[in-house]
């Protein structure tokens, strides 16, 4: 978990794949601290907008404006009403949540991974059971009663700005192919993140970015995420993509040096998972494993620091280095309870290393 408020560069950008076909960043402020890009791409007879902003304050107007930056970059009318496909890299509302103003403006055919299909089309359903789950979660994390209540109000105040959309299709139904779009399952950050590749062009979304680590949750509170799901795909994704000339992201400037940034990221989950370890040499929670490795921080990025967290702790006790050290307390309680890990000291656990 990185500090997501650090700003880029917000320009409209054009780019080029070896096969001519034509790219223009849109980027979008998606929520008060947080901006995002969207890709309008002109692609033989088609066009193609790889995802849509987040539908929240100036999101859809920066959307728009960047359709007007593109129709004039490009000598043409390029309007909402004209566009082919939707392909969402990913099912988080930065991502999106713009088809909720999307829909009946275009007959666009929308297309998104399986493993993300219910967060689009059974969106209040995916909603009610999140929250259940993190609910849970925040309590075995030890985060205190009234620190819970403020997150899962943070929680709930974002997740109603969207409701379920329509889609046409799925990336695996497809053969993760549309054209000359190619797609990669890259499951961690999100459980159907996909990476696209066009000609020597990627798209990455949030399975890599420029300047932070992408965001991590454990598996407890979704399938498919999780450390280990998101340095498997790492590991993927390298072997797929090769060099490519640029890889386009979700968020933050353009990637020129795909294999160096992949490498950097490995490495601070390395120091994390490090740290994380030093300090289970006693007891704590979750939540004190987060200000340890986070320090203090407020509003939604609570959230995002317990997550991470735990995403890192989970992984450490998939591996056998940690151990839960109140079980009796557990097994006592129908209910969740805290939890407190400690590292596991014995020659086996030794000898594993954490990646």
């Amino acid at each position: 978990m990185d500090n997501l408020s650090a700003k880029p560069i917000h320009s409209f950008q054009e780019f080029e794949t070896r096969g001519g076909a034509r790219i223009f960043r849109i980027p979008m402020k998606v929520f008060p601290d947080l901006w995002a890009n969207a890709y309008l791409v002109l692609v033989k007879d088609a066009i193609v907008l790889i995802d849509t902003g987040s539908g929240f304050g100036d999101s859809n107007a920066h959307l728009v404006d960047g359709f007007d930056q593109a129709s004039r970059a490009a000598g043409r009318a390029i309007r909402i009403e004209d566009l082919s496909y939707i392909l969402i890299t990913h099912g988080h509302i930065d991502h999106f949540g713009g088809l909720v103003f999307l829909e009946g403006r275009t007959n666009a055919l929308i297309g998104i991974h399986e493993l993300d299909l219910a967060n689009l089309t059974r969106y209040e359903e995916r909603v009610a059971i999140a929250e259940k789950r993190l609910k849970a979660y925040l309590i075995e994390s030890g985060v205190p009663e009234d620190k819970r209540e403020e997150v899962l109000n943070i929680y709930r105040v974002n997740k109603l700005l969207s409701h379920s959309v329509k889609v046409n299709f799925t990336f695996e139904a497809k053969g993760m192919r549309l054209g000359s779009f190619e797609m990669l399952h890259v499951p961690g950050h999100c459980p159907g993140h996909v990476v696209i590749r066009l000609d020597d062009i990627l798209f990455s979304g949030d399975h890599v970015l420029g300047k932070i680590s992408p965001h991590q949750s454990p598996e407890r509170l979704t399938l498919s995420t999780g450390l280990g799901h998101y340095l498997d795909s790492l590991s993927l994704l390298e072997k797929w993509a090769g060099v490519p000339s640029i890889t386009l992201a979700g968020h933050d400037e353009p990637i020129r040096d795909l294999p160096g940034r992949l490498a950097e990221i490995r490495q601070r989950h390395t120091d994390r998972l490090g740290l994380t370890l030093e300090f289970l040499a006693e007891p704590h929670t979750i939540a004190e494993v987060a200000a340890k490795l986070f320090g203090k921080v407020n509003g939604y990025h609570v959230l995002l620091a317990i997550e991470e967290a735990g995403a890192h702790v989970e992984y450490l006790h998939q591996h056998g280095l940690l151990r839960v050290v109140n079980v009796d307390e557990l097994e006592s309680n129908d209910g969740p309870v805290v939890t407190r890990y400690r590292r596991i000291n014995d020659p086996v656990a030794k000898t594993v290393k954490p990646i």
